[in-house]
């Protein structure tokens, strides 16, 4: 089973910076694809960006240009790079891990999320 860890949230001026770190620990499993999502008081959770286990990356439509996903697999750590902020970004940002165990079963797992927010 995978233990999912998000840093790197805080308070950031609009036209900042923040890089938000996913630190998976576990064994038994490798992780398929990961995605950042971010919900927002009084809105639903939204996928911001995600990256397959081959490397294959999608946006949100709002976040493109903006954003980067990565990853560091020597330190089982995604990141999500957030160049450019608005305030319309603020949100609790959450990582999300699809993982195939050893057995061949699928699951999916959250972290506990990290606060982001960007005064105007």
């Amino acid at each position: 089973q995978v233990q999912l860890v998000e840093s790197g949230g805080g308070l950031e001026q609009a036209g900042g910076s923040l890089r938000l770190s996913c630190a998976a620990s576990g064994s038994g499993f490798s992780v398929e694809a990961l995605g950042w999502y971010r919900q927002a008081p009084g809105l639903q959770r939204e996928l911001v960006a995600g990256i397959t286990r081959a490397g294959y990356t999608n946006y949100t439509d709002s976040v493109k240009g903006r954003v980067t996903i990565s990853r560091d697999s020597a330190k089982n750590t995604w990141y999500l790079q957030m160049d450019s902020l608005k305030p319309e970004d603020t949100a609790v940002y959450y990582c999300n891990a699809v993982t195939k165990s050893n057995s061949g079963a699928y699951r999916s797992s959250w972290g506990q999320g990290t606060q982001v927010t960007v005064s105007s």
